[in-house]
């Protein structure tokens, strides 16, 4: 076929992996256009279906009455309502080393989809923060005003503006639920044509129909006045009126409490009070015709469209104004009596944040001159602007560093707002678990190379390193005190994370350590230097990651690459205020040792997974007779027998069998005490986790561990030989591996890659171990 008349009749459809005829690709051209019809028709139906169900639009009447319905829902204040979707999306209680904490599901983001789920703000722990916000909530529905402004304080990147975040894209989602609906109203007045005489403006007294105007096309309209600070409708009824309502509501509704001051005794702002009275006088003194003219409007909280929640930045400005309503063509078309009267219209953040919240970001970056109108507007509730007051119904959050908060302190004035201000701290993270849960968030899924097991946790264990404090012994009393003051900055990161206790201290010594955990993380709660206060900052975390995973030495994400940029980043001392922190005994602020300690225990989890990998050893077997071990103390501290599962006799415990787990645990001494604490731990937990069965690897966290690493020491020279194959393997120098040997350097490294390794990370993971733990066994 010639070239030309080939290329006459195929195509390359770029939709398509080949070429096709060119029959084909307009038949498939055909098809999706009908695809795309149908699909417009199908979405179109649906948003038609939506809007209806969703009672977008309402007569006076028809909104008076689904507000009779549910009189709390449609009754509530700003904090009331933003309270209301904490409660929403529901709590669950986590267990953290230092007690248990209620978590605010509101900050997961439930409502995403699956595939979703990144693009959400999330808060990953300060299930503290979470519990002081909705505290402050609960206050200011109470007290039926928002009359004070929440503060989160704390350093550069501790999530204070994450948190809010959550709470307003929380908020734009309940906008969407039937339980989190909100109104507001608008006056529409229509062409005289569209309704019979006069609509009540000089025509010779009041019109009858049509009963409202709210659902009238929009070729019947000749305008639509917009009010901008989203007045409640209920405002459209005199105050007297509507208190005997409400309060009857209430009564019926068996609600409890009482209405809402803000509901009781709200008025209408100038704007619709003018409308109102102009209407109200040429309608000669009819309300019922008044209400034709009004429009029940939902609407939908929107960061984007600054609806109810406004993030608003350090500007030096006020956050409210007015602006005089300009001649148009629609308002050249309002009756006369609306005409002669000057309307102005309120604007700025105050106005568009008004029923949900204004978040104020870096709040005290500002003048302090700047910040005494909001001290006024937060004593009254309402922003004085010249031509009118407004009223303000709106949750206000702010943020700021300690540098600014500090420099606020000594401010001469800072006594009269400390009134207006509910302080929240906003700590760094000192749990590596959660730290570690932030950058695989936020930072992994950015990373387009493999991501190495423990380079991620690596990462986060230095970040919570440079925040801890040592323990002042002097806060506690002899026994504890002696136990704290000896912790070592790594033990104490493990003990926060992991409830696990350093393996030194006596049996005594770490039940003590264990029940005070609370007390020592509460320990710097009270004071300005705060723990938590300093720190590597998630952000410079997330540097780091970054920048290890573009590492020329390592293919994937490393741990190792991990390292090598903290140790950069800690040569920048001038730029870093926790770099130039005095070192304290037990390897506080020493960032050297940090990175020391952390390549140890980086090289112990290799270890661990190389061993399991290894086929060596079986980490259930080791479950099971630790489980074993427990079943017979038991029934020994009791003073019972034990039922033999193979003879069905019942015999005396096994007393070889506890003392050879004991000394794989490397108890030598004081055997019975062991025993007795053991039962304790267990009867312990078992108060505080009623109704749960006992699991032991979440009381006795590394005890298993122990067991297989105590095993495993007489296997160390065919594990030896082992590494080294695998290491030849990955290196493709498996000539020199016997077949036998092949076949298990083979097994070893498929089951490194079940738990997340590849090729080049599992290579550097068994030279890393063979070369610094097992180089002497195979030289």
């Amino acid at each position: 076929m010639p070239p030309a008349k080939q290329r006459e009749e195929t195509a390359l459809d770029p939709g398509d992996p080949g070429p096709l005829s060119a029959k084909e690709v307009a038949r498939r051209q055909e098809d999706r256009k009908a695809d795309a019809r149908s699909l417009l028709d199908t979405v179109a139906a649906s948003v038609e279906h939506s809007f209806q169900r969703s009672q977008r639009l309402l007569s006076f009447r028809e909104y008076l009455e689904l507000a009779a319905s549910h009189p709390v829902r449609h009754g509530r204040s700003a904090a009331r309502y933003v309270r209301d979707a904490f409660q929403h999306y529901g709590t669950i209680v986590v267990e953290r080393p230092w007690g248990k904490r209620t978590r605010f599901l509101l900050f997961d983001a439930p409502w995403a989809a699956p595939g979703e789920a990144g693009r959400e703000p999330r808060l990953v722990g300060h299930e503290d923060l979470q519990g002081e916000i909705y505290r402050c909530l609960c206050n200011f529905a109470g007290e039926g005003t928002a009359n004070r402004l929440v503060l989160l304080h704390g350093p550069n990147g501790s999530a204070k503006s994450t948190a809010a975040a959550c709470v307003l894209r929380a908020l734009e989602h309940y906008a969407t639920l039937e339980e989190g609906a909100l109104y507001r109203f608008h006056w529409i007045f229509p062409k005289r044509e569209t309704v019979k005489g006069s609509i009540g403006f000089g025509g010779g007294g009041p019109s009858k129909e049509p009963e409202s105007y709210a659902h009238l096309e929009e070729n019947e309209v000749d305008a639509r006045l917009v009010i901008e600070l989203r007045d409640h409708p209920l405002f459209l009824i005199p105050a007297a009126e509507r208190r005997e309502l409400l309060d009857r509501w209430w009564k019926d509704a068996a609600a409890a409490g009482k209405p809402p001051e803000w509901l009781y005794c709200g008025e209408l702002s100038h704007k619709n009070r003018q409308i109102f009275d102009a209407l109200l006088t040429s309608y000669r003194g009819s309300l019922r015709d008044v209400l034709r003219h009004v429009q029940v409007e939902r609407y939908f909280i929107s960061q984007r469209y600054r609806v109810g929640a406004v993030t608003l930045g350090p500007q030096m400005h006020v956050d409210a104004g007015e602006r005089q309503i300009s001649a148009d063509r629609s308002l050249a078309a309002l009756p006369t009596a609306l005409q002669a009267t000057t309307l102005f219209e309120a604007f700025g953040e105050l106005v568009d944040a008004s029923g949900g919240v204004l978040e104020f970001s870096d709040l005290l970056k500002r003048p302090i001159d700047a910040l005494r109108y909001l001290q006024l507007t937060l004593e009254t509730g309402q922003a004085a602007l010249p031509q009118q007051t407004v009223f303000t119904n709106v949750v206000m959050i702010g943020s700021a560093n300690e540098i600014h908060l500090a420099a606020f302190r000594q401010h001469p004035e800072f006594p009269s707002f400390r009134e207006r201000l509910e302080f929240v701290r906003v700590p760094y993270l000192r749990s590596f678990f959660d730290e570690e849960r932030i950058y695989e968030l936020l930072v992994v899924p950015q990373i387009r190379r493999h991501v190495a097991p423990h380079a991620v946790r690596t990462a986060a264990e230095f970040a919570v390193l440079t925040r801890l404090f040592k323990p002042e012994a002097g806060q506690y009393d002899k026994p504890l005190g002696a136990i704290v003051g000896g912790l070592t900055a790594v033990e104490k990161m493990v003990l926060y994370a992991e409830g696990k206790t350093p393996e030194r201290l006596g049996a005594e010594q770490r039940k003590l350590l264990a029940a005070s955990v609370a007390r020592i993380y509460e320990e710097t709660a009270a004071r300005v230097e705060y723990e938590g206060i300093v720190g590597a900052s998630p952000r410079t975390i997330r540097s780091v990651l970054l920048d290890a995973a573009q590492s020329d030495q390592y293919r994937c994400l490393s741990p190792f690459g991990v390292l090598d940029e903290l140790g950069e980043l800690c040569q920048r001392t001038a730029e870093f205020d926790w770099l130039q922190l005095e070192r304290r005994d037990g390897g506080y602020h020493d960032h050297a040792a940090f990175r020391e300690r952390l390549r140890e225990r980086l090289t112990d989890r290799l270890e661990l997974d190389l061993r399991r990998a290894s086929g060596l050893v079986e980490e259930v077997k080791y479950g099971e007779l630790f489980r074993r071990y427990v079943e017979h103390v038991s029934h020994w501290v009791k003073g019972e027998k034990v039922r033999n599962p193979v003879t069905g006799k019942d015999e005396e415990p096994d007393e070889k069998l506890m003392r050879e787990i004991e000394s794989l645990l490397g108890v030598q001494k004081e055997r019975e005490e062991q025993r007795h604490g053991l039962i304790s731990r267990i009867a312990a937990w078992a108060l505080d986790h009623p109704g749960r069965a006992p699991d032991l690897e979440e009381i006795f966290p590394g005890h298993v561990q122990k067991l297989e690493s105590t095993a495993f020491a007489k296997l160390r020279k065919p594990f030896a030989l082992l590494l080294r194959d695998l290491v030849a393997l990955l290196r493709e120098e498996g000539g020199a591996i016997g077949l036998d040997r092949h076949g298990e350097a083979e097994a070893a490294l498929a089951r490194l890659v079940e738990i997340g390794y590849c090729r080049r990370c599992a290579l550097d993971a068994a030279s890393e171990v063979l070369r610094e733990r097992f180089a002497d066994l195979v030289t």
